[in-house]
């Protein structure tokens, strides 16, 4: 029998809601708020969660119904989310399915809509985790989904099987697109701790000012904005696994408190003087050389003891030219069928550029381009124009916007500096977090 968790403070709400589903053949529990909503999703699996956005009486924001899709998406991303209020806005209806809601819903709700929304969900969420478990079980097998027919890969890949099954801290080091998020993810899949969350935090995306309550949670009244308690991520990855990105952006106020959890589960939510714990295993990523943060005093040395018991190098896309028809292959595959599209491969002039080309943007630029190719391909085959790369006497920055130029010059210094950040963003005269947004942007 499914199961539905409908989250509200309004216990009339909560109860017309049972009675509306229960004849559906599913099984309903509720709960009063952000914080009993997490407790019941960390004590059993649901098929469909259908949340408020407003909690406290005297906010009509929606911002506590945000916050807990957020750690929702985090902890388990295949699961259905339903957001209601009834203080619908456009903004706020954008703002919660980029958070990870799935569908939307107005109070007063309309029976017949709320029904078929939920059954669709519900379809939708058993596809995602059949989905799911079908790659959890293929990692786990003797073929990791990796294209490594790169001598340098093929050494990736051997590490990978050898660590996973233990519970050793990994630290993974390779240039912006590399496949460090792809890599940390099949480790987690292959582990004893697959059946269990693997909650994701990009610390080159969090102000100093949040990382605290975003990794360790915060109670309510812990300052100005905290209407309601929070789960930080350690607790989301209780018993799973918690992948650190950008791990080099720490601010330095914040890695001793990094370096006791790591080192002993403990910690407290801001505002709080309660002792927690959390069995977590840790996975990082940087492209930062971070032996030279340590000289230089922007990292400690013992957290960086901490976190690399084990090390993955990912080579740059450059060094495993082997590996570019197989993955400009996979990529195409992927996206012909996404936009419908009937495309049997690249020409040879298209796949002599791919060969040829620096990819300072590695894997995740040559997805980009594939994508694009696919979409811009007009034949049975991939053309070379289609790609979309231009040879370096073919660039002339009178002929480009004022974005291209900036791209290029990025691109130029990525590879100058074999893809260290804090140099290319110092050569620049950009921030790091600025240089970060401007990679983003532009998919290198």
């Amino acid at each position: 029998m499914p199961t539905v968790l409908i989250a509200d403070d309004q216990p009339d709400v909560l109860e017309a809601l049972r009675l509306l589903l229960k004849p559906e053949g599913l099984a309903v529990e509720t709960a009063p708020s952000p914080a009993a909503v997490i407790r019941a999703v960390g004590a059993r699996e649901f098929d469909l969660v259908i949340v408020d956005l407003n909690y406290s009486r005297d906010t009509t924001s929606g911002a506590e119904g945000l916050d807990l899709l957020e750690q929702l998406h985090a902890y388990d991303p295949t699961l259905p989310v339903v957001v209601m209020t009834a203080w619908a806005t456009i903004d706020l209806v954008v703002d919660a399915m980029r958070r990870g809601a799935r569908d939307f819903v107005q109070k007063p709700w309309d029976n017949a809509r709320l029904l078929a929304i939920v059954r669709n969900q519900l379809d939708l969420g058993k596809a995602l985790r059949r989905s799911r478990d079908l790659e959890r079980s293929m990692a786990g097998g003797d073929a990791l989904d990796f294209v490594a027919e790169a001598a340098t890969m093929k050494s990736v890949v051997e590490m990978v099987r050898r660590v996973a099954p233990s519970d050793a801290n990994v630290l993974i080091r390779g240039e912006n697109g590399t496949g460090k998020g792809v890599v940390a993810r099949a480790i987690h899949a292959a582990s004893k701790r697959a059946s269990k969350p693997m909650v994701s935090v990009n610390a080159g995306g969090l102000a100093e000012s949040v990382f605290e309550s975003e990794l360790f949670g915060h109670v309510r009244g812990a300052f100005t904005d905290a209407k309601s308690d929070r789960v930080g991520r350690f607790e989301l990855a209780d018993g799973g696994t918690l992948f650190l990105d950008e791990i080099a952006n720490v601010p330095p106020a914040q890695q001793a408190k990094l370096l006791r959890v790591v080192e002993s589960g403990e910690f407290e939510r801001v505002g709080s003087s309660q002792t927690r714990r959390a069995d977590v295993r840790l996975i990082s990523a940087t492209n930062s050389a971070l032996e030279e943060d340590v000289q230089a005093g922007r990292f400690r040395q013992d957290l960086l003891f901490r976190i690399n018991t084990v090390e993955i190098r990912l080579p740059p896309l450059r060094d495993r030219r082997e590996d570019i028809p197989l993955l400009a292959g996979r990529v195409l595959r992927q996206h012909a069928a996404r936009y419908r599209k009937s495309i049997d491969g690249f020409d040879a002039q298209a796949m002599k550029a791919l060969l040829e080309h620096a990819w300072p943007g590695n894997v995740r630029e040559l997805e980009h381009v594939v994508e694009r190719a696919v979409l811009m391909a007009g034949g049975a085959t991939i053309a070379r124009a289609d790609l979309g790369l231009q040879a370096p006497t073919e660039q002339r920055m009178d002929d480009m916007s004022l974005e291209d130029v900036e791209a290029l010059l990025i691109r130029k210094a990525l590879v100058r500096y074999d893809g260290n950040v804090s140099r290319v963003a110092e050569a620049l005269g950009l921030s790091r977090s600025a240089l970060y947004r401007r990679i983003q942007r532009y998919g290198l």
